[in-house]
């Protein structure tokens, strides 16, 4: 007979599924084309198809596999899959026609706080993360005002979405943070206050008590499936797996362990041809307890099953033991030695008894099924018959004391044995003078061993058994209000935690994004020690620090970065820039050599080894890494910049605007490449066009101190004094320890005649950089005018020494001292 298409393709899916959640990727992929070639017209088979190419990062076979049905639209899972690949292709115009198609089976989709088995049954990402691929798209796409609009719907729907705020940020929208990090009732109730406060970790499970419930999910299909299919398991029999009890052990929503025996029992009544042997005992006949130990699965065997209330003398071997009480605790900590000791001497196995020894509940209660006392004597007819009147499963949830006061007769059920044993030890089974061999095996309370409760019994349960049952329909309530009060209001603080760190880190990146270094500095120092001790946190903080050119406090950061992280590669060409700026060659080289073997295909691992070349005065080698940067990542506009500047050194200038003009196209925020640009029409005399590009790169970024030093710069140069000396006033401000831009203003001051200004500004500038020529050389022509003879020879003769090309200059310069000529200070530009 030929296999169900169905059952086979069900069966296909779920092990493709189990491949992808164990990142088995390759295994996956090989049961995907064995359910497309199963079912070549599902959708589902081609979905899965293509998610296991892009999953293996194969994004043609992906794009090519999931455009048929993914361009179209008409499977979400396909176009979600098909979008993907296009962003890693770039073919960014198909994934936005793939996405628009499908919206109206994506547009009212949420799937915030749901499990990974809900997701996967839908088969589909929700409106969230669609939006947020479809605003990376657009801005592949070059379409800024449709991908801010994706992005910030994306956000609406999820604020949890941060590479859609991340994006907001790079794109330089204006963004309001606190009103997209905010908590509220709505974003509480998105998550399970039960999955999210009472979820264990396995060591947490391990450690915890013996009285806790096991996991649910283990349930007896899959006990069957774990141990029936197993060719070394041959003591295990399928047919126990599919026992009407199985659905005892199976996973329950809202249900605990008594409402299912009560529901086994109900379909056990209707049940002739596979329970008719059981009538006869009080539990169903199990293996025997050499068999125990195959039963176990992870250490531990599956709960007993519950007792049987009828009771018949003909199924019971008057030389057996009686078989034990229901355990109803499900995790136990005994070890395998004590285990087996139990099932010695409390489980005997039991005969299986004929069917044709079987008789009806009626004959069988004539006299065998009256309870006895402890002397033997049966109990009062009355009480007998209204004792099996009464359900089972009402029984099991019923204490019910004997009538006579001292009569010391024990009620069956799971209470008798909890309540009696505290008040009698156990009695020998040998058969008194005067009583019938029939007593022997009955359950009586002098025939059970007694048992702790601390170690044997869940208080839950046992405070559930001792309450009286009013019903035989009764089922487990829900939770209490307070309890769910309780875990709601956990849920909402966790929330709101959440998003007032979030807010933190938003603002931080956001102010950064802007350039603001001091405001972003002060909002991730505000959060949590925890988190600013965090690679990602100090890696901001130190490109906001190197933002500010200051250097010596960014590589502190970037340094500890390192310890937490050594294999981050984010943010490495930054650090290599900081390196190449402090002049530190033995660190940068033993940066770059570090990263080029631990990532060879890495452009940070190469930038930071052409920086590490340039530092080394070797430009061609820099040039050479650069560009192999830019091979790997063409879209590292830092890489091109990096290489415009190398180009700049050998006066390559044509070669440096391609290269400047390459990283705009990668990134128009990239404000280095304007930079860039600038210096080199600076060079060529264009300072108009040096002015606008130094312009245009100081509107990105209006806190940069280099920027607005430069402008002053340009405008020096078109004899514009006080607009440069403003400029290079407002580049002090923002960067005091910057000494190039004091020698600047000091040049300026001096220019206009403010002597005792720029003679304040040279004396901080020689502290700051005392080993450089050009502050001497301009400190002597200070002290030239202010008419300073031994001061200026000293200063001029401290700046020949440290600058040996400058020296027809300063020589021409000492010679005309004794002269009233002006002096040529083009030395200082």
């Amino acid at each position: 007979m030929a296999p169900s298409p169905t059952a086979v393709s069900g069966l296909l899916r779920q092990v493709i599924q189990y491949h992808l959640d164990n990142a088995s990727y390759d295994n996956a992929l090989f049961f995907a084309e064995r359910f497309v070639a199963q079912d070549p017209r599902s959708s589902d088979a081609t979905h899965l198809h293509a998610l296991c190419h892009l999953r293996l990062g194969d994004y043609r076979s992906a794009y090519d596999v999931g455009k048929p049905m993914g361009y179209r639209g008409t499977n979400l899972g396909c176009a979600w899959v098909f979008a993907q690949a296009c962003l890693a292709l770039e073919r960014f115009k198909d994934g936005i026609t793939a996405l628009e198609k499908s919206k109206i089976l994506w547009s009212s989709k949420g799937s915030l706080g749901k499990n990974g088995a809900l997701l996967r049954a839908g088969g589909s990402p929700d409106a969230a993360a669609v939006l947020c691929l479809l605003g990376k798209l657009y801005r592949g796409y070059d379409d800024k005002k449709k991908a801010a609009g994706a992005f910030e719907e994306a956000l609406k729907l999820n604020p949890f979405q941060w590479d859609a705020f991340t994006a907001l940020c790079d794109m330089g929208v204006n963004v309001r943070v606190p009103n997209i990090f905010r908590s509220s009732d709505l974003l509480a109730r998105s998550f399970d206050p039960e999955s999210a406060i009472a979820t264990k970790t396995p060591a947490s499970v391990a450690n915890s008590n013996s009285l806790e419930m096991a996991p649910k999910k283990s349930t007896l299909r899959s006990l069957a499936s774990d141990l029936g299919s197993d060719p070394f398991n041959v003591g295990f029999s399928l047919s126990e797996a599919t026992s009407p009890l199985a659905d005892v052990f199976s996973e329950s929503t809202d249900g605990d362990l008594m409402t299912k025996i009560q529901s086994a029992r109900m379909r056990l009544g209707t049940s002739n041809s596979n329970l008719s042997l059981f009538d006869g005992h009080e539990t169903p006949p199990g293996p025997a307890a050499g068999d125990a130990p195959s039963r176990m699965v992870g250490g531990q065997d599956p709960p007993q099953a519950p007792p049987r209330r009828v009771r018949q003398a003909q199924g019971f071997d008057a030389g057996l033991e009686a078989p034990p009480r229901m355990n109803y605790r499900l995790s136990a900590k005994r070890s395998t030695r004590s285990e087996d000791r139990d099932v010695q001497q409390a489980v005997e196995p039991i005969p299986d008894v004929p069917v044709a020894a079987v008789g009806t509940r009626a004959a069988a209660m004539a006299t065998a099924d009256r309870k006895r006392t402890l002397s033997g004597h049966p109990v009062s007819r009355t009480a007998n018959i209204d004792d099996a009147g009464t359900r089972r499963s009402a029984r099991l949830t019923t204490f019910k004391p004997s009538s006579r006061a001292n009569s010391g007769a024990a009620t069956i059920g799971a209470s008798a044995g909890r309540e009696l044993k505290k008040a009698r030890p156990p009695i020998s089974r040998i058969v008194r003078p005067g009583s019938s061999g029939a007593n022997v095996g009955r359950v009586v309370s002098g025939n059970r061993k007694p048992i702790d409760d601390h170690a044997d019994i869940d208080h839950g349960e046992a405070s559930r058994v001792r309450e009286p049952a009013t019903s035989t329909q009764t089922t487990t309530q829900p939770p209490l209000a307070p309890k769910q009060a309780d875990d709601g209001a956990k849920m909402e603080e966790a929330v709101r935690w959440i998003m007032d760190v979030m807010k933190k880190l938003g603002n931080g990146y956001y102010f950064l994004s802007r350039f603001q270094c001091q405001e972003a500095l002060q909002a991730l120092s505000s959060l949590p020690p925890a988190h600013q001790g965090t690679p990602w946190v100090l890696a901001q903080m130190g490109r906001a620090h190197y933002e500010q050119a200051s250097h010596a406090e960014a590589e502190k950061f970037f340094r500890r970065m390192r310890v937490q992280a050594p294999s981050r590669l984010q943010d490495m060409e930054v650090y290599s820039t900081i390196l190449w700026h402090l002049k530190r060659e033995t660190d940068l080289s033993f940066l770059a050599h570090e990263l080029v073997d631990s990532a060879w295909h890495s452009p940070q691992a190469w930038c930071a080894l052409g920086n590490a070349w340039s530092l080394a005065k070797d430009p061609e080698q820099a040039l050479k890494c650069f560009k192999r940067a830019t091979q790997l990542d063409p879209k590292f506009a830092y890489a091109f910049t990096l290489q415009g500047h190398e180009h700049v050194t050998n006066e390559e200038y044509e070669q440096a605007l391609t290269a400047y003009r390459q990283a705009i196209s990668a990134d128009k925020r990239h404000y280095n490449a304007y930079y860039g640009i600038g210096r080199v029409q600076e060079r060529l005399g264009d300072y108009e066009k040096a002015l606008t590009h130094f312009q245009a790169a100081q509107s990105i970024n209006p806190n940069n101190a280099v920027l607005v030093s430069w402008i002053g710069t340009v405008l020096e140069r078109q004899k514009q004094i006080m607009p440069a000396l403003k400029a290079y006033t407002k580049a002090v401000e923002l960067a005091p320890r910057a000494a190039l831009t004091r020698y600047k203003k000091a040049h300026a001051l001096l220019a206009i005649g403010q002597i005792e200004e720029a003679e304040k500004e040279l004396v901080i500038l020689k502290d700051l950089a005392p080993n450089e020529g050009h502050v001497h050389f301009l400190l002597g022509t200070l002290y030239r005018s202010m008419n300073e003879r031994q001061l200026a020879v000293r200063h001029f003769t401290i700046a020949l020494a440290l600058d040996p090309k400058a020296g027809p200059m300063i020589k021409e310069a000492i010679e005309r001292f004794e002269d009233d000529l002006p002096m040529d200070d083009s030395i200082m530009t």
